[in-house]
């Protein structure tokens, strides 16, 4: 079961990278998170998963400090998403539906872009780019002429350049062809091995089973099971 843990300063001294206890967001009057608990170790791989409007959106946005918290308690990298939400965003990178690309850009020059927010170099931009199988034309092509799957690998590429603590992906696999979704998965794997944090929403069950060590299930905006082979817990 995951552990409940209480509202206090001291959940802060908990070695989790991400600490959710109770935590509760309302959108527009709903709750759209109703009291989650859930502990994510540093170097985990989690797949969240659970049907259209059971909370896996929200509870990327939430722990990427872009959902304000209701009630309950929440810490991300040991920040109080209560208090200064803000503060953990130089931590975590969030991959949402929409993939967070300019349109007039190239896919090198968006990827680009966040290398220079983050004092990356070109050499960083470069095997990023090769990471994600992203040849010379389409690195010179903008963002709006790019296929679905195209535009997806570059987010992806803006994502691997970034290097963040915590990985937040929201239907990563969408859009990418069978091959792209492997790589995907080794990219993914490859980023806990480098102490990387990662958790990605999915409402494909074939894309949890076996192939990641913990999966939890959302229902209703709570934590419906958590079954983990590391942990060893089915709640």
């Amino acid at each position: 079961m995951v552990q409940t843990v209480t509202t206090n300063d001291t959940a802060t001294t908990n070695d989790a990278v991400i600490l959710l206890a109770d935590a509760v967001v309302v959108l527009g009057g709903f709750p759209a998170l109703a009291g989650v608990n859930l502990q994510v170790q540093p170097g985990e791989l989690v797949a969240l998963r659970g049907a259209n409007g059971t909370g896996k959106s929200t509870l990327l946005r939430l722990c990427a400090g872009l959902a304000a918290l209701s009630r309950g308690s929440a810490h991300v990298m040991n920040v109080d998403l209560a208090t200064n939400r803000a503060a953990v965003r130089p931590y975590v990178g969030l991959l949402g539906h929409r993939n967070g690309l300019y349109a007039d850009l190239t896919a090198r020059e968006n990827v680009q872009l966040t290398a220079q927010l983050i004092g990356a170099q070109r050499h960083d931009v470069d095997d990023a780019l090769a990471r994600l199988k992203i040849d010379s034309r389409v690195a010179a092509t903008r963002a709006t002429s790019l296929s679905a799957g195209q535009r997806r690998r570059t987010a992806l590429a803006s994502l691997v350049v970034r290097r963040a603590r915590v990985w937040l992906l929201d239907e990563p696999h969408a859009g990418l062809d069978t091959a792209a979704r492997v790589e995907l998965d080794d990219i993914l794997h490859e980023a806990t091995q480098a102490g990387a944090t990662v958790i990605y929403t999915t409402h494909e069950i074939d894309r949890t089973d076996g192939r990641v060590p913990r999966t939890v299930t959302l229902a209703g905006g709570v934590v419906a099971t958590d079954d983990s082979s590391t942990h060893g817990v089915s709640r």
